[in-house]
């Protein structure tokens, strides 16, 4: 498996759905009795979770890689030959 990085906002929005597809389950089955108006800000709502979830790690990610260039102020190794690539 190869290896990916962490995106939380794809895990809120998969959560939200799996919570709404349990909520119409549970409705279809007739152990619960909601209208059909329950799940739409409940959707909505997950979404924009989501959304904001997704915006606040990609600022840390920006923020991170940011801090990361910075500290790498040294000049680039010679490709001349004489000095072993870093």
């Amino acid at each position: 498996m190869l290896r990916h990085e962490f995106r939380p906002g794809r895990a809120v929005a998969g959560l939200t759905m799996l919570g709404l597809a349990g909520g119409y389950a549970a409705d279809a089955a007739g152990a619960w009795e909601v209208p059909w108006t329950f799940f739409l800000p409940l959707f909505l709502g997950g979404l924009w979770l989501a959304a904001t979830v997704t915006w606040a790690a990609y600022m840390l990610r920006r923020r991170e890689a940011r801090k990361a260039s910075a500290e790498n102020t040294v000049a680039p190794a010679s490709t001349s030959g004489s000095h072993a690539i870093r």
